[in-house]
């Protein structure tokens, strides 16, 4: 099938042209059979075409398929904000808005962090990503392919490290950058929020430093510097809770949510403190497609399936699993280039390294190939892209979540030098 008319600045990692899928199975249009540990990246925690979700967007099709909210409100928009609100575990009432995507509830989260402050500067970390828009580009902390030849980007931006037991950096020296960021940079009563993601996602699954976590809790409600947490990879079970930032003993002020909220249908969320929520005026915030009802009804499901049983079942046997199988490999010594394991729950990367630790991209890219070729599909990350994230869904079934394994097994061994 031609690809003409698409733009070739999008990159495919995969060159394939997929038909249809179930669970964590898709077949090509030739009819070839891959077992799928892309999933979407991230959207599809519950599997493709999970039959609750595909039931309430059949349901929902046939009575609404779309008002703009801020035109007239809809039942399935004012539903799911309910649902959303009981399900997100903070100590706080919470208020919130639906998007068309997670980079759009991280757009908004910055006007909203802006009116609340009256500040414009964002403080974000090394290999995040936060979004391909314009001004989601100068919060991700890596600039091929995203930011070059772009020109100037929205601003004041700066960065720090990322710390993380998965990198090497500590949170003294996380610590340390910033105090030195403060000192000589930018001054602290300039800046609105910080922006972190509690496990990277395209940084290749590095899980958030605790310590870090709980200090830079305490900076912010010193400073009076909001404190944005982005759930859209790591959030909806993903690291076998409801979201990661529990894991770490804080909460968000502005919680940002994507991917599997809604089962594979285009939908986002920023979600925080009410007072926050409501500091811009009417008006300031809204779309014409945010918050459509067909995406509002496969959340609902999704919401309905993700209950905190089923997320630990799903979340603690995918673990054990992925652990198991990447420690016997350990103790083989199956490849020169199994690099670390990273991530938490089942939110997990596998990196490729050579034996001096740095990066093996190029392997990596074998890899791909080579697994494709067997029937798994694999999804790059990391800042060389040397990192393998796993994001099966959640609702795999056990024998193929092993088949998928024993493809990847295989594959380490084919490894070129």
């Amino acid at each position: 099938m031609s690809h003409a008319s698409i733009s070739q600045s999008i990159s495919i990692v995969h060159p394939i042209s997929l038909s249809h899928g179930k669970n964590a199975e898709v077949w090509d249009t030739a009819g070839k059979r891959y077992i799928d540990f892309v999933g979407g990246i991230g959207v599809l925690n519950l599997g493709h075409c999970h039959p609750a979700v595909v039931a309430a967007i059949c349901e929902q099709a046939a009575r609404l398929t779309h008002y703009a909210f801020n035109a007239a409100p809809h039942t399935p928009y004012i539903e799911l904000m309910q649902r959303l609100s009981a399900f997100i575990t903070v100590g706080y009432p919470v208020s919130g808005m639906l998007t068309n995507s997670g980079a759009e509830a991280a757009e908004n989260a910055l006007k909203i962090a802006r009116g609340a402050t009256g500040r414009t500067a964002v403080i974000a970390f090394d290999g995040a990503f936060h979004g391909r828009t314009l001004a989601t580009l100068n919060l991700n902390g890596k600039v091929a392919p995203y930011k070059q030849k772009v020109g100037l980007l929205p601003g004041p931006v700066y960065h720090l490290p990322y710390p993380s037991t998965d990198n090497g950096m500590t949170c003294a020296d996380a610590l340390k950058a910033m105090e030195r960021l403060f000192s000589v940079e930018i001054d602290i009563n300039d800046v609105a929020c910080f922006i972190i993601e509690p496990v990277q996602g395209e940084g290749g699954f590095l899980a958030l430093d605790t310590e870090f976590a709980q200090a830079l809790r305490r900076f912010c409600d010193q400073h009076n510097i909001l404190l944005i947490i982005d759930e859209i990879q790591s959030g909806f079970g993903r690291t076998g809770q409801r979201f990661a930032f529990s894991r770490l003993g804080i909460e968000p002020d502005l919680l940002l949510l994507g991917k599997s909220i809604a089962g594979g249908m285009p939908l986002g969320a920023v979600v925080g403190r009410k007072a926050l929520m409501d500091n811009l005026p009417k008006g300031g915030l809204g779309g014409t497609y945010s918050g459509n009802p067909v995406a509002c009804a496969a959340a609902l499901a999704t919401l309905e399936v993700m209950s905190d049983k089923n997320l630990h079942a799903w979340g603690v046997a995918q673990e054990a699993a992925i652990v198991g199988r990447y420690e016997a490999w350990r103790a083989q010594q199956l490849s020169p280039y199994l690099g670390r394991l990273t991530g938490v729950g089942a939110m997990r990367g596998i990196e490729l390294a050579h034996a001096d630790g740095t990066p093996a991209p190029k392997q990596l890219a074998q890899l791909l190939e080579l697994a494709r070729e067997a029937g798994l599909l694999l999804m790059p990350s990391g800042k060389s892209r040397h990192i393998v994230r796993l994001l099966a869904p959640l609702t795999i079934e056990p024998a193929v979540l092993e088949e998928g394994l024993d493809i990847f097994q295989a594959c380490l061994t084919q490894l070129d030098e």
